[in-house]
């Protein structure tokens, strides 16, 4: 009897645009009053968007406006240094 190999749930870095597993990106949630924040669980409600754990990835999502993008949503000033600053803690890959 075969065993059934178990689904891994794929996501799309919105920076990069590589296909990886879920687990292995950062989900990002935009909640009901527009603030966006990263979602560690990946369980809270609301609109979401993957990205790489890499700051560069990070870079291009803040700096291009594909997270706001992704998310449907304009950042405000303060949005934006926060999750620039919780990205600037990312390591590069080499």
């Amino acid at each position: 009897m075969a065993t059934k190999d178990k689904h891994i749930p794929q996501r799309t870095c919105i920076a990069c645009r590589e296909v990886k597993d879920k687990r292995l990106l950062v989900r990002l949630v935009r909640k009901s009053d527009g603030w966006v924040e990263p979602d560690a669980s990946a369980g809270k409600e609301g609109r979401g968007a993957y990205i790489c754990p890499q700051k560069s990835c990070w870079d291009v999502a803040l700096k291009k406006n594909r997270l706001e993008h992704a998310l449907r949503t304009k950042l405000s000033h303060d949005n934006r240094n926060v999750l620039s600053e919780y990205g600037s803690k990312m390591v590069e890959e080499n």
